[in-house]
């Protein structure tokens, strides 16, 4: 597995890991001693935790607990590849405390995951691209983006229904099926066969436990794709249709509706041509200009 950091400051540490996509079965048993937050922005695997086993894929935030030992599946072939996030033990303590004795109490570290929502996917995804470039994005940014990206994905919902154990592997079954095949043609007949339930009731369990569709979770996958490849695509009617978004159209409309901004907007904000400037932080949202950070 290959490790990369990309940031390393006062309030945490941010590093790439990208893995092998060869692995047969279960890795051997792992665990971290610090408490960290992970964002798979490629590919899916499966975190065996306790006595869970929790999706990762780019729909998913993932919250580690430091000292718990866990191992990993790879479902498919491809590898995957994650941001973690290790914030220093001071700042997750202050960021945590108000819901308890601190982060082992946190309902989001015990829930061990979370949905990503668009904002946090754009957040996660401009912070991959501006460390991974030396030169883009001075230290001081870098680490507020770091805070803000903490303190979004650390805010807490108001409780939701707890699904079964056969609910919780119907959905599990469910995100692996869409992780594979959501940049081809889809049909809700194909994904309740493959994960052996009637449309009816995936469509209703999904929903309900999920808090949005099939067809949006899919959409939501793309887009988060999209996020990371924008930045080297050429032609982004390729990519559109690379996808699974049926047209440039119809690919640009949903990826404004979720981030506020077209794909060449984006595009233009993330490349960087010889290290130089930042792009503008704080444009208007909805005139096609891509605003930097987390939305508060």
């Amino acid at each position: 597995m290959a490790r990369k950091t990309l940031l390393s400051v006062s309030s945490g540490r941010v590093e790439d890991v990208v893995g092998p996509g060869s692995r047969k079965g279960l890795s051997a048993e792992d665990f971290s001693a610090e408490f960290q937050v992970s964002f798979p922005y490629r590919g899916v695997f499966i975190w065996h935790v306790g006595r869970d086993d929790v999706v990762g894929d780019a729909n998913q935030v993932l919250f580690v607990t430091g000292g718990e030992t866990y191992r990993l599946s790879d479902p498919r072939p491809g590898g995957f590849a994650e941001l973690i996030v290790t914030p220093d033990p001071s700042v997750l303590l202050e960021m945590t405390q108000h819901a308890g004795s601190g982060p082992r109490e946190h309902p989001l570290f015990r829930a061990r995951c979370r949905r990503a929502t668009p904002a946090v996917q754009r957040a996660y995804v401009r912070m991959l691209h501006e460390t991974s470039d030396a030169g883009a994005v001075g230290v001081f940014a870098a680490e507020e983006q770091l805070l803000a990206l903490l303190r979004s994905t650390l805010a807490i919902e108001p409780a939701a229904d707890v699904p079964s154990s056969s609910t919780r592997r119907l959905i599990r079954r469910a995100k692996e099926y869409l992780e594979s095949a959501f940049t081809g043609a889809l049909r809700l007949s194909d994904v309740a066969r493959a994960v052996g339930a009637s449309p009816a009731y995936l469509t209703d369990v999904f929903s309900r436990f999920e808090g949005l569709s099939l067809q949006r979770y899919v959409t939501q996958l793309r887009l988060a794709r999209a996020l990371v490849e924008i930045p080297e695509a050429t032609d982004l009617t390729s990519l559109a249709l690379d996808l699974g978004f049926s047209s440039h159209s119809h690919f640009t409309l949903a990826f404004r509706r979720a981030f506020g901004c077209t794909p060449s907007a984006f595009r233009a904000t993330t490349r960087k041509r010889g290290g130089t400037t930042l792009p503008p932080r704080h444009l208007a949202r909805g005139n096609g200009h891509c605003t930097s950070g987390v939305a508060q």
